[in-house]
């Protein structure tokens, strides 16, 4: 490999360039550029005005200069960045006065060799050497900045850069978006978009992309769409990144119909999808129930000839749990069998999945059957299959539940020990809040909430209301479930959305013997009291939580209704509510 001195020692010779202009006049000025020599000095010190003679303008380049500028973009483009600081040293010594074209080459090149430290550090030599940044110098530090973690100032050169009326151009608006998507500052991205149409800077293709990244990063895939019917108004013609960035904003947000029509597309576009958007793809199915358009692009995965298309363990994960949460058992069955013959071991996402499945459909044996699997493969049991477990337990029959439960000692043995103090009738509320608080005081916070649901769940399946209402003092207590109730000076209400129904029913029977107590005490209830359930389907449940309640509520002939103009609200007066607590005795408010 030659050194980079070798680049500049080649035999050269004089280059003199003419420039005559496009439509020349009688009398032709003619501008050269010398690397070779300096200017030669005027024949005439003061020429008369009438000489005929061609006139010429020379701008004198040093030679040195230019070939070690040209010979470091060489090295950028093989992006060689050692070789560039040794050719640096050699210009240094050799006496050779960097210009602004050096250092824009010197900094390009660091970003693209993945060293957004080094830009930056060259960038900051700048003043050191006379120099100043041009546009060109201030895209590509914006970027090394961003890309180094110092957003603040990636932002403060963009400002400068305006300040001193830059021309705002697509390469620096596309480094800045991204500057701010990287910073999570997505209102930023957006800002900065419409500022440079504002400026009448025509977006391209690389600002567009950019911009729909950012925005679906930012989970707003009506921007996304608005961006996207611009683009194709502008004619601009999106290409694979353009789609990979409309098929990450349509997954992560869960619009279904967007993303499978953007998929097909790059179907009939024959675009190469790789496994990870296959998977996104599938992930996405399985939140949202399209069983179709999953067993559509499996197929299509398993029918590509490229092998980065095929499916992987998280692509038969996703289909397991597509058929476990429809309660398809034989399609997740066989999607397991597919797996092993293709040569992928079931992974704890898998078997969780299907644990699920087989608790749905009120399997208990399988559901051992399952574990048992999970113990000869050696995996260990996480906080979210402990709490899978523990959601097939409060919907198994009490004959049976024992087998799950000895599942979740095996799994837990903590959590094991708070499940036979709920489920034993004659163990009293106080060694159950006690065991209770230390496991979700140690729990990791994302389970907690699960854990205090299914607990809540299995407790009120069991008509251990006591049991459960401890539970709730416990979660209360911990901090885990929070704003449950609301005092105004005209509404009570009762929060209950992203319960489960048995945590639900526990909280309305607490809530409902506060009412009675303030009754006693011969407090004034509000005008109105309110029940919000939410309107959307309960995770926890085949129906929402506001179908359950409604159903329920009308067991209880209380006289909460639903609110015809707030969706999910149940309201009724302070005064049909005081007669019908008073008419009720506290321990009867809530039938199980």
């Amino acid at each position: 490999m030659a050194s980079p001195s070798s680049l500049l020692s080649w035999p050269h010779r004089a280059i003199s360039l003419s420039f005559q202009p496009k439509n020349p006049s009688p009398s032709p000025a003619t501008a050269r550029v010398s690397v070779q020599d300096p200017p030669p000095p005027p024949s005439d010190a003061n020429p008369s005005p009438g000489r005929s003679s061609n006139t010429s303008r020379y701008v004198w380049v040093r030679k040195e200069v230019i070939l070690y500028n040209v010979a470091l973009k060489a090295l950028r483009k093989r992006r060689r960045w050692s070789d560039a600081e040794a050719l640096w040293e050699e210009m240094l010594r050799e006496g050779v006065q960097p210009e602004n074209a050096t250092f824009s080459t010197v900094i390009s090149c660091a970003r693209a060799c993945g060293m957004p430290g080094k830009a930056v550090e060259w960038f900051e030599k700048m003043p050191d050497f006379g120099c100043s940044p041009d546009m060109l110098t201030y895209s590509a530090v914006i970027d090394a900045y961003g890309r180094a973690g110092d957003a603040e100032t990636a932002l403060r050169l963009y400002d400068r850069a305006r300040a001193e009326k830059w021309q705002l151009d697509p390469v620096i608006c596309a480094t800045v978006i991204r500057v701010h998507s990287s910073s999570g500052n997505f209102d930023g991205a957006l800002n900065v978009f419409e500022e440079m149409k504002a400026a009448g800077v025509k977006p391209n293709l690389v600002v567009y992309n950019t911009v729909l990244d950012a925005m679906g990063r930012a989970m707003r895939p009506w921007v996304v769409k608005t961006i996207h019917r611009e683009l194709v108004s502008q004619e601009a013609v999106p290409n694979k990144a353009t789609y990979c960035c409309l098929l990450h904003a349509y997954t992560r947000a869960r619009y279904g119909e967007d993303a499978m029509a953007v998929y097909r597309v790059m179907k009939d576009e024959v675009m190469d999808i790789d496994v990870v958007l296959y998977n996104m793809l599938l992930s996405m199915c399985a939140d949202i129930g399209y069983v179709e358009e999953a067993e559509e692009i499996f197929r299509d995965m398993k029918a590509s000839m490229d092998s980065r298309s095929k499916p992987d363990s998280w692509s038969y994960s996703s289909m397991v749990t597509l058929y476990s949460c429809t309660g398809n058992v034989a399609g997740a069955e066989g999607i397991l069998n597919e797996m092993v013959e293709a040569g992928f071991k079931p992974n704890i996402f898998i078997l969780t999945s299907l644990i699920r499945c087989y608790g749905k459909a009120g399997r208990t044996d399988d559901v051992v059957r399952s574990f048992a699997m999970l113990e000869d493969l050696g995996i260990t049991p996480d906080d979210r299959f402990c709490g899978c477990l523990l959601t097939v337990a409060a919907g198994t029959p009490a004959d049976e539940l024992g087998k799950v439960i000895g599942c979740i000692d095996r799994s837990s043995a903590q959590l094991g020990a708070v499940v036979r103090l709920l489920v034993d009738a004659a163990a009293p509320s106080e060694p159950l809040r006690e065991a209770a608080g230390e496991l979700l005081g140690g729990a990791r916070g994302v389970v907690r909430m699960p854990y205090c649901n299914c607990l809540m769940d299995l407790a009120v399946n069991l008509s251990q209301m006591e049991k459960a209402c401890a539970l709730l003092d416990v979660a209360l207590r911990l901090g885990i479930y929070s704003n449950v109730q609301t005092r105004t000076q005209t509404q009570w209400s009762l929060h209950l959305r992203g319960l489960s129904v048995g945590a639900a029913l526990t909280t309305l029977h607490v809530w409902m013997s506060d009412l009675y107590a303030a009754l006693q005490a011969g407090d004034e209830l509000p005008p109105l009291l309110g029940i919000h359930t939410g309107q959307g389907k309960n995770t926890y449940s085949d129906k929402g939580l506001a179908a359950v309640f409604e159903s329920h509520l009308k067991e209880l002939d209380a006289p909460f209704h639903e609110a015809p103009d707030k969706a999910g609200w149940f309201l009724t007066t302070s005064v049909a509510a005081r007669h019908w607590l008073e008419t009720k005795k506290s321990a009867e408010l809530v039938a199980v």
